[in-house]
């Protein structure tokens, strides 16, 4: 008897995961494919697409391989890592500029003279981080981008349309997506003129929008023995979402990756300061419509993995992050070190990019073990400082953590030590899995989101809470060091 399968593609900000999954979401097969980050200036963050594009094919192609005998993928799911955007040709789909990715600052400038009434229309903040302001660069800096845009062949995009169109299923994107771009007015279903004439944009060189799940058509290559159905396609932090199983209001999810991204879903489009609005998912409405739209708020910390990462790579503190963050285990202490992890600006719910990381407190005693601890109790209060945030929008039952830094026991218990809430610990790469849940979905194997999650493993409690009295002292020495530093960073 043949199996059916689901097949999850992850296209995050430093690699690309494939994972291969039966009818109960359990794993049976995985790839994956690093992708570089380039750094050409001071703010700036790109990727060559067809390196993005490259690791896509190679992953799906290694898992491909372990498809059994007699069995059928009925359905794939992509997601993407968000904000970033590019440009191409359509007629060739020649990539004209590489991937200006999520933490890229460039368009700081640009934003501070753009007409407020943006940030009234979309909810979001007029953050670099969001899509518009790069595209909005792009065009006003780029010669190819502009040469492109006078006869009639530009699109722009996120890497999820750009990949799409280089493998078959047309230059599309979903509503998850649409709400991370500041394009999109809160509570919309299509991109918003006003927007759009703000940001000096126009329609039709943007990717159509389509929901989140469905038929989307199908992912094709010349490697791939099969050609792929497309049955989600949606963000990655959503993905996330919906593969920790953290799917009703009041439970959040929180995944630490390059950064960490804390998502919950709400009852609907909802205003609460310091963090954004964001659609959840879109379900389809038959011939290509969209039907209902699932709400969340999103807060971001913009340097997470990518903290230590630098701090292990770059001041050669250990031999990776992995190593940095076991070696904080040897401190009981940061030893009165504090970080403010800025070194990609200050995410939710500061909002400000031109913010730069700081390490205080230094002595001739302190040694790696401490700094590698305190750049932990960094990454776990700014955490905590989301969350609260988005305590206004309702109660928080739990917060579920996943991604590949926590994995470290002293991150987790730091983590449940700032937060009031139980900490809840699912496998380490939920966004893979919620990529191929969607796509089962999609596909009709699973009758909901709900049903699907049903199938998820209970995650498991996270020991190291602290009485609430000594958490609120800790929490507010973490407050003043933040404003203090955030200051100081700014010169």
């Amino acid at each position: 008897m043949s199996s059916r399968l689901l097949l999850g593609i992850d296209e995050g900000t430093t690699a690309v995961k494939a994972a291969l999954f039966d009818e109960r979401l359990r794993a049976l097969a995985s790839a994956r494919r690093a992708v570089p980050l380039e750094h050409p200036a001071p703010g700036r963050v790109e990727q060559d697409p067809e390196l993005v594009l490259a690791a896509v094919i190679a992953a799906v192609e290694e898992v491909l391989a372990a498809v059994p005998p007699g069995s059928e993928i009925v359905a794939a799911g992509l997601d993407h890592q968000g904000e970033s955007v590019l440009a191409w040709d359509a007629e060739t789909l020649t990539p004209l500029t590489n991937v200006i990715v999520w933490q890229d600052k460039r368009c700081e400038v640009l934003l501070a003279d753009v007409d407020p009434r943006a940030q009234e229309i979309s909810g979001l903040p007029l953050d670099p981080y969001f899509s518009a302001g790069k595209l909005a660069w792009l065009l006003a800096h780029d010669e190819a981008v502009r040469a492109a845009a006078q006869v009639g062949t530009l699109r722009l995009g996120t890497v999820d349309s750009y990949v799409c169109a280089r493998l078959g299923a047309g230059a599309a994107t979903d509503l998850s997506t649409a709400s991370r771009t500041l394009l999109l007015a809160l509570g919309g279903r299509d991109w918003d003129e006003e927007l759009l004439s703000i940001f000096g944009l126009r329609r039709e060189w943007l990717p159509r929008l389509a929901p989140s799940f469905g038929d989307l058509g199908e992912l094709r290559h010349e490697r791939w023995p099969v050609a792929l159905p497309l049955r989600a396609r949606v963000v990655d932090q959503q993905a996330a979402l919906a593969g920790s199983g953290a799917v009703r209001p009041g439970q959040l999810k929180a995944t630490y990756g390059t950064g960490v991204f804390v998502l919950g879903r709400t009852a609907g489009p909802a205003r609460v300061p310091g963090v954004s609005p964001t659609v959840a998912w879109a379900e389809p409405a038959g011939e290509g419509a969209i039907g209902e739209v699932a709400h969340a708020l999103d807060g971001g910390v913009f340097a997470a993995g990518a903290l230590l990462d630098w701090m292990a790579r770059d001041l050669g503190l250990a031999a990776d992050a992995g190593a940095l963050a076991a070696g904080a285990a040897q401190a009981q202490d940061s030893g009165g070190v504090q970080v403010l992890p800025a070194i990609a600006g200050l995410g939710a719910p500061w909002w400000e990019p031109q913010a730069r990381g700081v390490i205080a407190g230094l002595t001739g005693a302190t040694r790696a073990p401490q700094l590698a601890r305190a750049a932990l109790e960094a990454i776990a209060w700014r955490v905590a400082e989301i969350v609260e945030a988005m305590a206004a929008a309702g109660p928080v039952e739990s917060v579920r953590i996943d991604g590949g830094l926590t994995n470290d026991a002293t991150l987790r218990v730091l983590q449940a030590g700032a937060l009031g809430v139980p900490v809840l610990a699912g496998p380490a790469d939920t966004t893979v899995l919620g990529s191929a849940l969607l796509a089962g979905v999609g596909a009709g194997m699973f009758a909901g989101v709900e049903e699907a999650v049903a199938l998820l493993p209970e995650p498991l409690p996270v020991d190291g809470a602290r009485p609430d009295a000594e958490r609120e002292r800790e929490f507010d020495r973490w407050r003043t060091f933040a404003r203090a530093a955030a200051g100081l960073s700014r010169g």
